[in-house]
């Protein structure tokens, strides 16, 4: 059969495969939070953190629905609004969500206070030092009378710097750049917390959980460029100093602390968190989900078999080996979960032809059963997504006539490893055909 043929045969089951995935979706609101919880706990079975599955379960949902905005009546979730902070020591439970801001800077001079309630903060994309001219530049000193003035100059120059700062009424001052060691004594004599080299990314944050701006001068500075939260304090996480920004009205940013004994415990919290807050957006963006454990595939693969049957050229050939394919989801389910792939397959084959449209494989009990009674749920965006992704990359593989592998540099060793005139020491051994 020509790849043409295939191809159009694969086109035509991902667009068949995909209305039925629709008729298969049942509707989520944000407002449902088990569902929401079923979704993010779904989502986290079958990796390292599973063992603390509702601990990240409710750490996702709950940061997703701080960070939902509605545009158009459309929720839209940006998970860039979530800040995952990783510490080594402690145990995964001890992982916390924080309604506002953690930063993984300390405060800059010991003089400052260590927590400042009522806080008014500053974002400052400048730096808070004297700044070095653009051309080189000399100055002649000839006597230390001048050295001193201009050395006072310099001091008065970071004065008036605070004296901005301080005239803003902020009390809290993030900075992106540096803050001179003169401007630091006059902002902890001021009793202003600063945390200067703030991240960018965390910048942009700040300003969305507080509602400062981001300020590049500090010539104008208006009373709506000032951000508040309820406290902003330092505390120790481990080992290290981490500034927090809590108590914000209505955050737009929220942060997560990620706790675990090790680097790698940690890395793999971080990786099954990761999944989950992308599922719970797309589940609030799109408010559809399908059931899990297999059953939307073995439904598919049913139905695509049917509508084969109704074609007449040689594409109901392809279509039927798309529907076999996706019978590859519940195979290795039982696979993986130590069961008879094929004595599984056939018993929920056998359950979808009696209508139960729902039931899925329950890889801890080795039962097909309701997968929707046992709320194992994934967004339908997800599943669309999969069809989408391996019918493009099945079809693109199919267009490919000839793969040009490249030839070895001259005198090199030849595919196998074996060199020329084969392994030294062989000549002259006789017996050998």
């Amino acid at each position: 059969m020509h790849p043409t043929v295939i191809a159009n045969g694969y086109r035509l089951a991902s667009i068949k495969a995909k209305e039925i995935l629709k008729t298969l979706a049942m509707e989520v609101s944000a407002d449902d939070k088990d569902l929401l919880l079923k979704i993010a706990a779904t989502a986290i079975t079958g990796k390292g953190a599973e063992a603390h599955k509702d601990t990240f379960a409710n750490l996702a949902v709950n940061s997703v629905l701080a960070v939902v905005n509605k545009e158009n009546g459309k929720n839209t979730v940006d998970v860039e609004d979530i800040k995952v902070e990783k510490k080594v020591g402690g145990s995964i439970e001890a992982s916390e969500l924080i309604e506002g801001m953690v930063i993984d800077k300390e405060r800059v001079h010991t003089n400052m206070p260590k927590k400042v309630q009522g806080a008014k903060i500053l974002l400052l994309n400048e730096a808070l030092e004297i700044k070095k001219t653009e051309v080189d530049a000399e100055i002649s000193i000839k006597s230390p009378d001048q050295l001193q003035s201009f050395l006072d100059q310099e001091e008065q120059m970071l004065h008036d710097m605070v004296n901005k700062v301080m005239d803003s009424g902020a009390n809290v001052v993030f900075v992106q750049k540096g803050i001179d060691d003169i401007a630091q004594h006059y902002l902890a004599k001021a009793g202003i917390y600063a945390a200067r080299r703030v991240k960018k990314s965390d910048m942009e944050k700040l300003a969305r959980a507080t509602g400062a701006k981001i300020l590049t001068s500090l010539k104008e500075i208006n009373d709506s460029d000032i951000g508040k939260a309820g406290l902003v304090e330092e505390k120790k996480i481990g080992d290290e100093a981490m500034t927090y920004v809590t108590e914000c009205h209505n955050p737009k940013a929220v942060s997560i602390i990620l706790r675990g004994g090790t680097e790698h415990v940690v890395d793999e919290a971080e990786r099954a968190l990761h999944d989950a807050l992308r599922v719970v957006g797309v589940a609030i963006e799109d408010e559809t989900l399908v059931a899990g454990g297999g059953s939307p595939e073995v439904e598919l693969a049913l139905r695509l078999r049917e509508y084969s049957a109704t074609l007449t050229g040689r594409e109901q050939l392809a279509v039927s080996k798309f529907a076999e394919s996706l019978e590859i989801i519940p195979r290795t389910l039982a696979e993986n979960a130590g069961l008879d792939p094929i004595n599984m397959l056939v018993e929920m084959r056998s359950q979808h032809e009696k209508g139960k449209k729902t039931a899925g494989l329950n890889v801890f009990s080795g039962k097909v059963v309701d997968m929707l009674k046992e709320g194992v749920v994934e967004p339908l965006r997800v599943k669309i997504q999969a069809i989408d992704s391996a019918t493009e990359a099945a079809t693109m593989i199919l267009r490919i006539d000839d793969v040009l592998s490249s030839k070895s540099a001259p005198g090199g060793m030849p595919p196998g490893g074996m060199p020329p005139g084969g392994m030294g020491g062989m000549g002259g051994m006789e017996g050998m055909d």
